[in-house]
């Protein structure tokens, strides 16, 4: 498998965490979101994914895009450890945390959409940052309240073993942490948070440590 990432990219992190949990090897293809305009713009990789995102995950003659996507996937072709439970209703829990994160709170301040603000519209900086935080700050309020009264809460979003809301709860917060997100008022998801970050899996899988990392 090869996946195409960039280190900061909360959705390749997303990723990254599961290939990490499942013990999937992988070559990891740096496209740089910023250098030259952006790599991802170039024609050879929008022949590759059209949407110009990324990640992109290269399995064979497969060509995978869209993290949760992916993630699924992974799910499905590699069963073991599960990412997902294994009641329905369960599992449409899991999602929906997931997707509050990657379906509400991220794609509102991604880069692409914060470099629209001050690129097409001339946003300020200052501006910026307050849209991005208060996007940031309705969403995880949202996801406190869910996990710090939810009976399925444990060591993790779900239970005591990490998954898929896990995948998207940890690069969320580090992304929120580059704005300087006051994340004070969110302890069970920063206690979880910690209990994922003393796992292998979520260490490797950080910006810092992955090859196109910079300082």
């Amino acid at each position: 498998m090869k996946l195409y990432s960039y280190f900061r990219s909360s959705a390749s992190y997303r990723v990254r965490i599961a290939l990490n949990l499942k013990g999937l090897d992988y070559e990891y293809a740096a496209v740089h979101l910023r250098r030259g305009g952006g790599e991802h713009r170039s024609a050879d990789y929008r022949a590759l994914n059209p949407q110009a995102l990324v990640p992109t995950l290269v399995d064979g003659e497969r060509v995978l895009t869209q993290s949760l996507a992916i993630i699924e996937y992974l799910e499905e072709t590699h069963p073991q450890p599960p990412l997902l439970p294994a009641a329905p209703a369960d599992r449409a829990h899991v999602r929906a945390l997931a997707q509050l994160v990657a379906c509400e709170i991220h794609p509102l301040n991604n880069l692409r959409v914060l470099g629209y603000l001050t690129g097409e519209l001339g946003v300020s900086e200052e501006a910026k940052n307050r849209w991005y935080r208060h996007w940031v700050a309705l969403g995880l309020q949202a996801l406190e309240a869910q996990l710090a009264r939810g009976p399925r809460t444990g060591r993790f979003c779900f239970g005591d073993a990490p998954g898929l809301a896990d995948c998207c709860l940890v690069p969320q917060l580090a992304n929120a942490r580059r704005f300087e997100c006051d994340l004070s008022g969110y302890p069970t998801l920063t206690r979880i948070e910690r209990a994922c970050l003393e796992l292998p899996a979520f260490q490797r899988a950080a910006p810092g440590a992955q090859p196109d990392a910079e300082a």
